[in-house]
């Protein structure tokens, strides 16, 4: 059975607040039913509060009438993320005052405040949750959609997976891509054969292996699959796509580690899908939108929310002229990121994994909460006080 992904399109008929975005999350959130789900709750609004001079985060404006949906409902919210965006966030305009609710390290000023959940994938044998995270009774996954290097582009499975893990784990996640070797010493034909691969990347995504002299590293999240190495390599380097799907289904995994800690049914997710830049917000600045603004979707479907914010971005092409200057379309094929990013980094494989691991349902039925009508050109109020 479908689910439900409620959407607010950033388009306007009238010259009015009560149809933009913020408004229209309200509408998301009185169809979500929040106020009534979370009287006595402790939740936890997982952001990503950016980085330095990033300012396509999401605004403080949307997350105030989250925090305030929630006090209405007599739940206590705090906003959470990673320690160095918590430390930082004034910067971006993200404090206790302009949130109205507290903002906590989602695990620990340290990264030593975790719970210790087994699991394992390829090289991985645990994931480390944020003690804050773990200890809230309700969540809400608040997303700001763009483009990601390693995984394609982030959204609110993206949010939880790596911005509720400590520095050990993340770094663990990242390192899974490398669990099948792809440099094969036995086919490389020596030293000048071995600079040659490393030298025909434009990137630098390959490099000497830091444990091993003779080796060499790739490091993912700069490769496109451009396959301009293969043409050297003869087999000695490869570009394989289980390489790049590993990262993202130990993302997913690790999300479901988080969704695993609540209740069923004590979560939902809005995805903001407005200044879509190439890569993702912890790069800490904002570059150029690389796809038109999409909106505001939110459900009770962490699969489904992702899955509508994918198709909705997929009808548009990429703003080439919008992209920075190192970076190039190497297909035309596939979803905009995947052009952006490369091939074998498939956000909608991403999702066929989630769904699999039960996490939620990719077929959606998607409800506009304010349609378009027919405008009233003579309904022109230029300030509007009341």
């Amino acid at each position: 059975m479908p689910s439900t992904v409620y959407w607010g399109s950033p388009r306007q008929t009238q010259l009015d607040h009560a149809e933009t975005l913020p408004a229209k999350l309200d509408l998301i959130i009185d169809r979500l039913h929040l106020r009534d789900r979370v009287k006595g709750h402790r939740v936890a609004i997982k952001l990503h509060l950016g980085a330095n001079i990033g300012y396509s985060v999401v605004h403080p404006v949307f997350v105030r009438r989250v925090v305030q949906a929630i006090k209405d409902g007599g739940g206590d919210p705090f906003v959470t993320d990673l320690p160095y965006s918590v430390v930082d966030a004034h910067a971006r305009g993200y404090t206790a005052e302009t949130l109205g609710c507290p903002i906590y390290p989602s695990n620990g000023i340290d990264e030593k405040w975790v719970k210790v959940v087994p699991y394992q994938f390829r090289n991985l044998t645990e994931f480390h949750l944020g003690g804050p995270i773990a200890e809230a009774s309700f969540l809400v996954d608040f997303a700001h959609v763009k483009g990601h290097p390693d995984a394609a582009w982030g959204g609110v499975i993206k949010n939880l997976a790596l911005g509720c893990m400590d520095g050990q784990t993340r770094g663990a996640m990242h390192d899974v891509v490398h669990y099948e070797p792809y440099f094969h010493k036995d086919k490389c034909r020596g030293e000048a054969h071995r600079v040659a691969i490393r030298e025909s990347c434009p990137y630098g995504a390959i490099v000497n292996d830091r444990q091993d002299p003779d080796g060499l590293h790739l490091h993912t999240y700069k490769c496109n699959q451009c396959m301009r190495c293969q043409a050297v390599a003869e087999g000695a380097f490869e570009i394989r796509p289980g390489n790049f799907a590993g990262f993202a289904q130990v993302v997913n995994l690790a999300a479901k580690v988080v969704l695993d800690s609540f209740t069923p049914g004590n979560a939902i997710f809005i995805n903001l899908a407005t200044n879509i830049t190439p890569v993702c917000d912890c790069f800490g600045f904002t570059g150029m939108n690389i796809l038109p603004d999409a909106g505001i979707f939110g459900s009770d479907d962490i699969v489904a929310v992702e899955q509508a914010t994918l198709d909705a971005l997929g009808r548009s092409p990429v703003a080439e002229e919008n992209l920075p200057a190192m970076m190039e379309i190497v297909t035309r094929e596939g979803h905009p990121f995947q052009q952006i990013h490369g091939p074998y980094k498939d956000p909608y494989a991403m999702l066929a994994h989630a769904e699999s691991l039960g996490m939620g349902c990719r077929q959606y039925e998607l409800v506009d909460v304010l349609p378009l009508k027919t405008p009233d050109f003579k309904q022109v109020n230029y300030i509007k006080t009341t």
